[in-house]
């Protein structure tokens, strides 16, 4: 049905061009009547001659041309501007019919987009969450060597800047997560999430402004080292002597698990010996600029050293801690198996026919104490059928008797990952009796999680957006507490890994230093760790808490 609004539409524009059309009209017959007006009020009669006229006659005369040529001029004037009203109406009736798009009018291509294109939008906000979360690692990273030397009293502001920091970024990526998930749909909606994401990344770059120059003179490094350099070498000497113990554990790993147990450790401890490396070269160059009296030269030494020897200590405790999660799995997994195993008889007694066909109880039969559930109510998409269902459980007891044949091999094997498998075959029929599982589910999230976190920090020079994306995703499911929450963040993290190694291996060595030269020792890995400037790693700023590595042009560039 069509609205009294619409209906009007036509008659209206109807009206409108009869009006201008009329005025028109009266213009020009108001200019003709001007025209002919004096022609018919003048006298018929012959002029009389007057041979000598007197100067008030020559004057009167003057004056009547002039008037004469008024009346004809002004006529004119008032028919060319009805016409000009006239022509303008129309132009502008026929330029609002073309460019209509409602009932009625014929339809037009928008006019151009002056914002810039979605791509180009997703591209910006990739990019600020790299940056952001840069700054808050590296913030976190001299935050930690500061609480060294200044008090708790003295930092409260600078800590709850940085967890302001945090929150900002967080739910930079908790946007970015459901905008790869696809929401919103529409492409206005998506613009919007995208610049929401800018914001949020700017927002946390400015919480960490705001307090920059106060932790800056707290540390005072440009002012004098003071204790800073004694706090860094007494972490680098701890770690040197860390890095040979956690060699021997990883060894000792390798010897009692298969090696996909081990393999997110894989190089750690090399790569923890070539960080220390670096640092070694950089608080030497510290001491040799502070006795040389270059102080703002030594303060940019000593946070490149900082933040290798932080880097360090993530490969070093990495080791550590996966040695703690394996020897907890090994000890999760009997339980686990059987906790599986009494979830498959009871999914098994729901499709028995014998049950189904139970009598209802009677006035002196109590009820059973646990209802026997719907069958299609644990399974998802794959069990909804009774055909399906059989399926599932047929896959169940599958994955159960291949890791029950592991157990009595005798062969190395991978505790997280036989957890993984036994949960991941059992959530589809799983009640929660077997509280086991969810306590399984535990370790393989938490594992997973923090080897990709330990990637991401460690590796942060080369990793994109979303490997970071599906980082934060993770750690912030394993964060709720709710079991229904720990397999999607293992799945979550172990996409995050596998992104974060994509993107080193295409991003490739981003350094090459002269061969021989102390100067160039471990700079590839802490170009890598995004310590240091790929652009210029000797001269250039290291991350730190006023910003990400930058080079020493962006340095003396002004604001």
């Amino acid at each position: 049905m069509t609205s009294s609004l619409l209906r009007g539409r036509p008659r209206r524009a109807k009206s409108h061009i009869s009006v201008r059309v009329a005025h028109a009209v009266l213009g020009g017959a108001v200019g003709v009547v001007w025209l002919v007006l004096p022609g018919m009020t003048s006298s018929g009669d012959a002029p009389v001659a007057i041979k000598n006229p007197a100067p008030g006659a020559s004057a009167a005369a003057a004056a009547a041309d002039e008037r004469s040529t008024v009346d004809l001029v002004l006529p004119l004037v008032a028919v060319g501007a009805a016409g000009a009203i006239a022509g303008y109406g129309y132009l502008r009736r026929v330029r609002r019919t073309r460019v209509r798009t409602t009932p009625g009018g014929t339809g037009s291509p928008p006019p151009p987009r002056s914002s810039p294109p979605l791509a180009a939008l997703d591209e910006q906000a990739c990019a600020a969450l790299v940056e952001a979360d840069n700054r808050v690692r590296a913030a976190r990273t001299e935050l930690g060597f500061a609480g060294a030397l200044c008090t708790a009293e003295d930092l409260e502001t600078v800590r709850r800047a940085v967890r302001e920091a945090e929150t900002e970024l967080a739910a930079a990526f908790r946007m970015r997560q459901r905008y790869d998930e696809g929401v919103p749909t529409e492409e206005a909606a998506r613009e919007h999430a995208l610049a929401g994401i800018v914001g949020r990344c700017a927002e946390a770059g400015r919480r960490l402004d705001s307090v920059a120059g106060e932790f800056g003179r707290l540390r005072g490094l440009e002012q004098g080292l003071g204790e800073a350099l004694g706090v860094a070498e007494g972490r680098f000497r701890e770690l040197a002597g860390r890095a040979g113990a956690s060699e021997a554990v990883l060894a000792g790993l390798r010897e009692r698990y298969a090696p996909t147990a081990t393999a997110s450790v894989t190089g750690s401890v090399e790569q923890a010996k070539d960080r220390l490396l670096f640092a070694t070269v950089r608080l030497n160059q510290t001491r040799q600029s502070a006795d040389s009296g270059q102080a703002e030269r030594a303060a940019r030494q000593l946070r490149a050293a900082e933040g290798a020897v932080a880097q360090a200590a993530v490969f070093v405790e990495g080791v550590d801690r996966l040695a703690a999660e394996l020897r907890s799995a090994e000890q999760t997994v009997p339980a686990a198996l059987t906790g599986a195993e009494a979830e498959l008889a009871w999914a098994r007694r729901q499709t028995d026919p014998s049950a189904r066909q139970r009598p209802a109880p009677g006035p002196a039969t109590p009820p059973p104490a646990d209802p026997r559930p719907d069958p299609s109510a644990p399974l998802g998409a794959a069990g909804a059928t009774p055909g399906g269902f059989h399926v599932r459980l047929a896959h169940v007891d599958a994955v159960l008797g291949s890791v029950r044949q592991e157990l009595t091999g005798g062969q190395p094997r991978d505790p997280v990952g036989v957890l993984r498998r036994v949960v991941r075959a059992t959530a589809p029929v799983a009640s929660g009796r077997a509280g086991v599982l969810p306590a399984a589910a535990l370790i393989t999230a938490r594992t997973a999680t923090a080897a990709a976190a330990d990637f991401v920090a460690t590796h942060r020079g080369a990793v994109g957006a979303t490997a970071r994306t599906r980082l934060a995703e993770a750690e912030r499911l394993l964060a709720t507490g709710d079991p229904a929450d720990r397999p999607p963040a293992d799945v979550l993290a172990l996409e995050a890994r596998e992104l974060a190694e994509r993107d080193v291996r295409a991003h490739g060595n981003p350094y090459v230093g002269a061969v021989g030269g102390e100067e160039t020792a471990g700079t590839g890995g802490a170009v890598l760790g995004g310590i240091v400037p790929a652009e210029d790693p000797e001269d250039g700023t290291p991350a730190d808490f006023a910003g990400p590595a930058r080079p020493a042009e962006a340095r003396r560039s002004p604001e």
